[in-house]
């Protein structure tokens, strides 16, 4: 058994080594994480008073920026947030107010067609687990847009949609139930 005692002195001369080396690590694994695709949100703060006069019958808000929605009942008492997909371009993502007008559970799919000039061999979904809506469907006063559910959890807290702001499909049936008709809505 060797007897080796570690002095005082050598602890606090391999400190600043030790720490210099630690953080020429985490510098490097701070420039990995700021080149790699992220899937996480990054919620950004939202008051519903910044984008509507009342709350009305609820109130939505979808930040394609932080990929969240923010939903307030009519009342103020409940808020909740949820993490969101978001179009996989600017040129897709539109932006302004608008508000639910129809609501379904089991929704089917049909491409638009714009999606078939992207890619012809899509084709008409019932509803199902290959469905891209998902569970539930929320349908706005825009055409072909929607906030609906997603079987393909890999694309919540991405650029990931052809317009729509998709949802895990426990959190749109969540958010389905509480979200009257008429419900206001705001996409930024």
């Amino acid at each position: 058994m060797s007897n080796s005692k570690i002095s005082r002195r050598a602890v606090l001369l391999a400190a600043p080594a030790t720490l210099l080396t630690t953080r020429f690590a985490l510098a490097q694994d701070e420039e990995a994480v700021e080149t790699a695709p992220r899937n996480i949100s990054s919620f950004r703060t939202q008051d519903w008073r910044d984008h509507f006069d009342t709350l009305g019958t609820a109130t939505i808000v979808a930040d394609t920026a932080s990929r969240a929605l923010h939903y307030w009942s009519g009342d103020g008492s409940d808020y909740r947030l949820f993490p969101t997909s978001v179009p996989m371009s600017e040129e897709l993502t539109k932006r302004g107010y608008t508000k639910v007008v129809r609501k379904r559970v089991g929704p089917d799919w049909t491409p638009t067609p714009d999606m078939l000039k992207r890619d012809p061999d899509l084709k008409y979904m019932p509803p199902g687990p290959d469905n891209p809506l998902g569970t539930h469907a929320m349908y706005l006063d825009w055409p072909a847009y929607l906030i609906h559910g997603t079987h393909d959890t890999r694309k919540i807290g991405r650029r990931s949609s052809s317009g729509c702001i998709g949802l895990f499909n426990e959190a749109i049936a969540e958010l389905y139930e509480i979200t009257p008709v008429g419900t206001q809505v705001r996409l930024i």
